[in-house]
């Protein structure tokens, strides 16, 4: 039986045409703040593509609302699902950009790992589809958008406000470490809220996984560790000092770190120091030194950060989020079709489910 079936996939690799088409660099939407990614691979590796097995959602099952933002793969849409009337955020990206090595593999990166995770302070990918020119990934919606709109109107954030944030978003790091993932973007930028103010943890398209210590550049130069900045080898305490500069600027209303003042100088082994404001409490300051040590082994785990004092006196009772999305879930249709879209050319192996198939269901989480 698996050498049909066997036969029948390669047959239907042969007969699916592949698409090459040029394009020019794709230039993310936010001018404030970029994150940077380099990635080392053969400049032929993405010189065809393979569209995925056909999916049971295609674009006539929604209606497309509002525009919501423009994230660094594509246009993000409000969007219904019409046979049950759910909102979801639906994100169009062209096929066109699959050229081009780095967003290609970002994409993918952040397609695979999406895919595996399933937590209440993370953004859960419902599905994905295609059709000729574009791919769709459906996402849950919150609709409070970036935390990062909310910093910039109020200021800066109270000790419990700021307190809630970064418990959430470290409970959510717990768990993505437990996946042996690193998220390495972390920003106010890349945390989104829910209708009831609930951290979700977003933008995974530099995360990777930590089968072992990594030297790519990437991420946002503001939240630089010092491990980034000299040309050293990281692990996932990368996560921990961000988690702290995040911290900082919940609580003074900017990041604290110039990267012209230190970004010239990669060799430079001079500490990279925090000067804090008068407004920050003593138990804030604490926090966040223990995050931001210049030695990785030496900063704070993440499983301590819940309860160190601060988080304590500010946080002790922030609840988990009830259930996993607010408008709905979709089951994945087909594994066979992630199977098939990381068939060729990925980066990072593909954890088989034990399961062939899942059968599509839809709900209202309560």
């Amino acid at each position: 039986m698996s050498r049909i079936l066997q036969k029948a996939r390669h047959t239907m690799l042969e007969t699916v045409q592949a698409f090459r088409v040029t394009m020019k660099p794709f230039v993310p939407f936010r001018a404030m703040r970029f994150s940077i990614s380099r990635v080392y691979v053969n400049s032929g590796l993405f010189r065809t593509f393979q569209p995925i097995v056909p999916s049971k959602y295609d674009l006539s099952m929604f209606s497309i609302g509002e525009y919501l933002g423009r994230g660094n793969f594509g246009e993000v849409y409000l969007a219904l699902f019409k046979p049950k009337q759910y909102v979801c955020a639906l994100k169009r990206v062209r096929k066109t950009q699959m050229e081009d090595v780095v967003y290609g593999m970002n994409l993918k990166r952040e397609i695979e790992i999406m895919s595996h995770m399933s937590h209440p302070n993370i953004v859960k990918m419902l599905t994905f589809f295609e059709d000729d020119k574009y791919f769709y990934i459906v996402m849950e919606y919150c609709k409070r958008g970036e935390l990062y709109k909310l910093l910039k109107e109020k200021g800066r954030f109270a000790d419990d406000e700021a307190a809630k944030y970064v418990k959430q978003t470290t409970r959510a790091l717990i768990y993505v470490h437990s996946m042996k993932c690193i998220h390495r973007d972390l920003k106010p930028e890349n945390i989104l809220l829910d209708m009831s103010g609930n951290v979700k943890l977003a933008d995974f398209g530099l995360s990777v996984r930590t089968d072992r210590k990594r030297e790519t550049k990437c991420g946002t130069p503001e939240y630089f560790c010092p491990e980034i900045v000299r040309g050293k080898a990281y692990d996932e305490s990368l996560d921990q000092w961000g988690l702290g500069i995040l911290t900082f600027e919940f609580l003074a209303g900017y990041a604290p770190l110039n990267p012209a003042e230190y970004w010239p100088r990669e060799k430079n082994e001079t500490a990279m120091k925090i000067k804090y404001p008068v407004f920050i409490s003593l138990l804030g300051r604490d926090f966040i030194d223990k995050l931001t040590k210049e030695i990785p082994e030496c900063r704070m785990k993440l499983e301590e950060c819940l309860e160190h004092p601060w988080i304590m006196k500010y946080a002790k009772n922030v609840a988990y989020p009830h259930g996993n999305c607010e408008s709905l879930r979709i089951g994945i249709f087909c594994v066979d079709s992630l199977l098939f879209f990381f068939r060729k050319n990925s980066n990072i192996r593909f954890k088989p489910y034990k399961k062939r198939y899942f059968q599509p269901f839809f709900e209202v989480v309560k």
